[in-house]
């Protein structure tokens, strides 16, 4: 009786920063964030990572191309802070454009409608030093004040781990599924259940593991180079009981196309099986 009096008298403030956050089985407060009133999106699909540098923002984007290669109206808010990279790849480098309405997001020449804190600043190449708690504002503000307009999917480019801002997105936004992304290296097993486990916690579905870095093909033989190792990817999904949707290579004309920024141009094959 106790527990479910406090739980009943949690506030959203109380509930943000508790270490149940979304798995308390009482009275559950709704913490979404209302949407801008001029947007309208029918699915946000989170990529999330349990460590940094696995290639989340690039899988990001290809899931994103891919969708909007079928020609589906897609936007990506770039919720990595800290580390912003969308906009590069697509090559905008302008300043989004503010109304008494609400921002407008930037579209890149494919027609994906981006926004990303490097949009927001003077100086793209200036360090973010901010604190978790202006961090987490910020993302929130991606959705309240950001005028997607009509958009089919929503890919949320999250930063790595478990920590602030993948919690508020979580708590946020109505979050219909994840994507986890992964290397093929000795720690995987972990950092891979750690992403896993977070979503479960948060009653996010997860819809499969992406592996990046899987190998490198030589350009003479043809030969598949594991380059960090065997993989371990197949038998951690079936463990895990979710689906493999692509084992991504080091492929020298993807890294070409996010080098010249052109990644509206950009295919994946890798991910072709992948849907939503």
């Amino acid at each position: 009786m106790a527990e479910e009096q406090k739980t009943a008298g949690c506030s959203e403030e109380s509930c943000a920063s508790c270490a149940s956050a979304g798995t308390c089985t009482s009275k559950k407060v709704d913490m979404h964030e209302p949407m801008n009133m001029y947007s309208s999106i029918k699915k946000v699909i989170g990529v999330v990572s349990g460590k940094g540098g696995v290639g989340k923002s690039l899988v990001t984007a290809s899931l994103a191309r891919m969708m909007r290669a079928k020609g589906y109206n897609v936007g990506i808010m770039d919720a990595d802070i800290t580390g912003p990279s969308i906009p590069k790849m697509y090559g905008l480098h302008e300043m989004a454009v503010g109304t008494e309405q609400g921002i407008l997001p930037c579209e890149a020449a494919d027609g994906t409608k981006i926004m990303s804190v490097n949009l927001l600043l003077e100086d793209e190449e200036a360090p973010v030093i901010w604190r978790g708690p202006v961090i987490a504002g910020v993302v929130k503000q991606f959705w309240t004040d950001v005028m997607w307009g009509d958009l089919d999917y929503l890919f949320v480019d999250m930063p790595p781990g478990t920590g602030d801002v993948p919690l508020t997105v979580f708590q946020s936004l109505p979050v219909d599924g994840v994507v986890i992304v992964t290397s093929p290296q000795d720690l995987v097993q972990m950092i891979v259940k750690k992403a896993y486990g977070m979503a479960k916690q948060m009653n996010i579905p997860v819809l499969g593991i992406v592996e990046n870095y899987s190998y490198v093909k030589c350009p003479d033989c043809g030969k598949e180079i594991k380059v960090f190792g065997e993989s371990h990817i197949d038998e951690i999904a079936a463990d895990l009981n979710v689906p493999v949707l692509g084992k991504m290579p080091l492929d020298p004309a993807i890294a070409q196309m996010v080098e010249e920024e052109k990644f509206s141009e950009a295919e994946n094959p890798y991910l072709e099986g992948f849907e939503l």
